[in-house]
């Protein structure tokens, strides 16, 4: 057991039907039927390979899509195709969740055989709007339709997706109420990982925070710099942009704009009194840049003109941050600081990431965009640790317990291992 979760070294699962929840979600190719990555998929492979290895009956829970939106959801189908070839051995597939055809397929399974669910997020109840709206608690997820009709087929639950452990949905919290539970290979060295470095990380320590979850990166500044865990914030992309508007910068009607569409509008006022508290701590981009007509521009801040639309941090805040970078000894990074998919808007999320691979410190990087980011500038062989999780790695350092790992350790307290 660590950290009060039992771990798989606890069970026997030989001739064990395991549900195990992994993540696996990946940007899809609709017109081909494939993934455009495989990095998610290859992460939670070695948890499934160990299951089937000691002869478990597998049986695996995953979503794919953003759930704020339905049309981007997607089948599991393609994610069987590439688990197959990465194991070397069959993955079955079933365009079922929990109906009386995927109840068929589990009790059917043999040991050591693998069976992929379809996504998750096609039942109602694994939808974010009915997580947020309802706010069910794990022991009302543990009587939802996915609950009922599968966790009588199991005998253990497995939860290997760390990247979603701050949601609170029923194949993340509700088996844990009545079935023996553990997290898996992926979700243990995640968390723990993590967890080892957030309690005494080694100073100077650098959090470089981009990309567009306000709230989270707000929640996280403040416990990351009360507790001292953090000598500097990096801060890029909307989190900057909304900083600097706090201190009444002229950021551009481009750059307001978005932040008012987006619904993040709000935080500007907040941010005025954080940085307040802790501006000696939190550095602000001195420059921007927009592209315009295929060219990108910069401009000094005072200096930036009514109608900027920002998409990047400038040239001289990518030098200052990246001379900061290379002193420290830890270095946090969750989320880009521009538009890195477009070149005339990836100065800084390039100029970063290569910095973070150069440093002698220890890196952790966390986040779907920046593992992108990182393959992208090939240097992910060159970072300290890659999380698959970007909102659960912020909601961790944010100190909240999250409800995944609230829902694992109350099965450890519940069903003692074997």
């Amino acid at each position: 057991m660590r950290f009060g979760i039992h771990t798989l070294d606890e069970f026997d699962v030989q001739g064990k039907t395991v549900l195990c929840r992994v993540d696996m979600n990946q940007p899809v190719d609709r017109a081909t039927d494939t993934l455009k990555s495989v990095q998610r998929i290859t992460a939670c492979a070695p948890t499934i390979r160990e299951l089937s290895d000691k002869g478990a009956k597998v049986v695996l829970l995953a979503h794919q899509g953003s759930d704020i939106e339905y049309k981007n959801f997607y089948c599991t189908r393609p994610h069987a195709k590439v688990l197959t070839e990465l194991l070397g051995r069959e993955v079955k597939w079933i365009d079922d969740v929990c109906g009386p055809a995927a109840r068929e397929a589990i009790r059917a399974l043999k040991d050591g055989e693998i069976l992929l669910l379809d996504n998750v997020r096609f039942c109602s109840e694994e939808q974010t709007l009915f997580e947020l709206k309802l706010c069910l608690t794990h022991e009302q997820q543990a009587k939802t339709q996915v609950v009922e009709k599968l966790a009588p087929l199991a005998d253990l639950y497995v939860c290997d997706a760390f990247a979603a452990a701050h949601r609170d949905q029923p194949t993340l919290c509700g088996f844990e109420q009545v079935l023996p539970s553990a997290m898996g290979r992926l979700f243990e060295r995640e968390y723990c990982v993590v967890s080892e470095l957030m309690e005494a990380p080694e100073h100077p320590c650098t959090f470089v925070l981009g990309g567009s979850k306000i709230s989270d990166a707000f929640m996280m500044m403040e416990t990351v710099l009360s507790s001292g865990a953090a000598d500097t914030i990096l801060t890029g992309g909307l989190v900057g942009q909304i900083l600097l508007a706090s201190q009444g910068v002229e950021i551009g009607s481009g750059t307001l704009g978005f932040i008012e569409k987006s619904g993040y509008a709000e935080f500007i006022e907040k941010a005025k009194g954080f940085y307040s508290k802790y501006a000696d701590r939190i550095v602000l981009p001195v420059d921007l840049a927009q592209v315009v007509d295929g060219a990108r521009s910069e401009a000094k801040v005072g200096e930036i003109p009514a109608d900027f639309d920002a998409m990047d941090i400038g040239s001289e805040t990518a030098a200052r941050y990246r001379e900061i970078i290379l002193n420290s000894k830890t270095v946090f990074a969750n989320g880009p600081v521009g538009v890195f998919e477009k070149p005339e808007s990836e100065l800084g999320t390039k100029v970063l990431f290569t910095a973070m691979a150069e440093t002698e410190g220890y890196t952790v990087v966390g986040g779907g965009d920046s593992v992108t980011a990182a393959k992208q500038y090939n240097v992910t062989d060159k970072l300290g640790y890659i999380c698959t999780g970007g909102g659960a790695l912020i909601r961790f350092l944010t100190g909240e317990e999250l409800p995944v790992v609230k829902a694992l350790r109350h099965a450890a307290k519940a069903f003692p291992a074997e």
